[in-house]
Parts: structure tokens; C-alpha cells; sequence
């Protein structure tokens, strides 16, 4: 578990949308995968002073220098374990006692959750532990992950987790991959857009979630729904309006009275060159996907260390 280059660049974009690190707590201690020169000048392009030369020191294994830099005044870490020298001990798989309840101004899961069995208590755990208008940020697995956790997460998961009924907001939620000069994406929630956010591609993919904690609310207390099934598939609408079109009629009319043997050729010519475009699109970052939901930002990525 760490902050590579990728995820510091993210959390400088977190402090630049007016995130609060003033209380920090880490989901596992982070450790910091990066150069002294590629620290120095995030934080200088930043414009974030750094007095504490510490944060750029290559000897530096761990991230709350770091987290001071970016405003944290308490920069606690949780853990089923003191093996890394967690502050607080804490098996997410079960409930945190009242005394962290809304303790934090600021939850980050730097690639944890998705190691964890019982995920639906350990996320509401990351929420009750953020006090009113305190964020979560997370940085997860969600593609070409197997074997690595217990599970790889949607964005369709986030957006439902992180909803009003919850007393929360997505703030944004971004996306990229572990490929130098990668773009970041911003990701649509599917409710918005009314279909389903849906990709193949041949990266390790990740997300970077940020979000908000609006009010205190019983988290749960209604069941998150896919939101297809939920408004009940769009009410009707979703996976295309089946409804004949006169363009389509014109299109049937013709197959109807095209011979055989056309028709199959025809087919055969199609197929063939959507397995050609396939292969193209697999190899862009959001492979075969609908291009509604990724919105390309002015960011790339550099070539990450791999998650722990």
C-alpha cells in the first residue's frame, strides 16, 4: 500500500479542489514509491511550500510528511496489525468502536479495501469515520486486477456507495492506467449518462475516487441498488429504445429482400472488421467502452510501482 508518482499527482489535485487534510487517517500506513526529483518538483509545481525537507528525502518510506505538506495536522493510520506501525488497530472486517465515529476530516484508502473479505462493513467503516463536510479519497483496483485482492471494483459501486441516501456526494472520480503517458479520465455516473459503464481493456486500470460527506446519515440504512435495476432499467429506456425507427425499417426491408448468399458475405465483411477495430480499441486506455462515460482531463501518467 503506498502513494506512487501517479497517486501524489491525484492527491495534490484532492488539496487543489479544496479537500480537507486537516485530520487525516489512512487506510493502512501509505508508504511513498517515488524519487526525491520527482516529489520536489510535484509539490513545486504545486506551489506547496516545503519547509520539511523530509518529504523529499529518498529515505522516507511513509507518507505522512507527505500528508503534512498537503495541510494534515493529525496524520493517524489504521490497521488490523502494528506490523507497520499503524496508530490505530482495527480489523475493518468489523465494526470501529464509537470513539473514532466522525473523528476525521479526511478517510484515504490507498489500495486496501479491496483486501478486505467483509468490504460492506469495512467501506461503511471509512465513512463513519469522516466527520460533516470531511472526504474520503480512494485509490482502488477496478480492471485487470485478478488474483490480486478479494475483489476489483466499478465506478458504478462508487457512485451508489457515495450517494445522498448515504449523506454523501461524489466529488469526482477519475481513471487511468499503469501506462506511461497514459491520459487521467473523469468517469460519468451511470445514472446521468442512463447506461451502463461498461470496458474491456488490457491495462491495469485504476480509480481515484473523491467524495464528500454532506450530512450524517445512517449509512445503509437502504440497500445500494445498481441504478439501471434500481429505476427500473431506466424506466424502460436503458439498453437502447427498442422501438423500430424508420431508418431501421428501411434497413430490415432490405436484408429481407437481399439473397442469401449476400447477406452472409455481408456478415462475414462485418465481423471481420469489428474484430479489427476491437483490436485497435483494446489497446487504448479505455479499450471497448462507451466514450459517454470517460472524459479525458489535462493529465497523463508516469509508469507506477505495482499495488502491495
Amino acid at each position: 500500500m503506498g502513494f506512487d508518482i501517479n497517486g501524489v499527482k491525484l492527491l495534490i489535485k484532492a488539496k487543489q479542489l479544496e479537500v480537507d487534510f486537516d485530520k487525516v487517517i489512512t487506510i493502512g500506513r501509505q508508504g511513498l514509491y517515488l524519487t526525491k526529483k520527482e516529489m520536489k518538483n510535484l509539490l513545486s509545481k504545486a506551489g506547496l511550500a516545503n519547509d520539511n525537507n523530509e518529504v523529499t528525502s529518498t529515505g522516507n518510506n511513509y507518507a505522512e510528511s507527505l500528508l503534512k505538506s498537503l495541510g494534515a495536522v493529525v496524520t493517524d493510520s489504521m490497521d488490523a496489525s502494528d506490523y507497520e506501525g499503524a496508530t490505530v488497530i482495527q480489523d475493518l472486517n468489523l465494526p470501529i468502536s464509537d470513539l473514532l465515529r466522525s473523528k476525521y476530516t479526511l478517510v484515504i484508502d490507498g489500495g486496501s479495501l479491496e483486501h478486505v473479505f467483509n468490504f460492506p462493513v469495512a467501506i461503511k467503516n471509512c465513512m463513519s469515520l469522516i466527520k460533516k463536510d470531511g472526504y474520503y479519497i480512494g485509490i482502488t483496483p477496478t480492471n485487470n486486477f485478478l488474483g490480486h485482492g478479494f475483489y476489483q471494483f466499478s465506478p458504478e459501486l462508487y457512485f451508489r456507495i457515495f450517494s445522498q441516501a448515504n449523506g454523501f456526494r461524489i466529488v469526482k472520480m477519475y481513471f487511468y492506467i499503469d501506462r506511461k503517458g497514459s491520459p487521467i479520465y473523469e468517469i460519468q455516473d451511470p445514472l446521468v449518462v442512463r447506461q451502463r459503464v461498461t470496458m474491456s481493456n488490457k491495462f491495469p486500470s485504476y480509480l481515484f475516487v473523491i467524495a464528500q460527506k454532506l450530512e450524517e446519515k445512517e449509512v445503509f440504512e437502504i440497500i445500494p441498488q445498481q441504478s439501471d435495476y434500481e429505476h427500473i432499467v431506466w424506466e424502460k429506456k436503458a439498453y437502447g429504445d427498442h422501438r423500430e425507427t424508420s431508418l431501421q425499417r428501411k434497413i430490415n426491408l432490405i436484408k429481407q429482400q437481399m439473397p442469401g448468399s449476400l447477406k452472409t458475405n455481408l456478415y462475414k465483411i462485418y465481423q471481420f472488421t469489428k474484430r479489427i477495430i476491437n483490436l485497435y480499441r483494446i489497446t487504448q486506455p479505455t479499450g471497448i467502452s462507451n466514450p459517454l462515460f470517460f472524459k479525458k482531463i489535462n493529465a497523463t501518467v508516469k509508469k507506477q510501482a505495482p499495488f502491495k
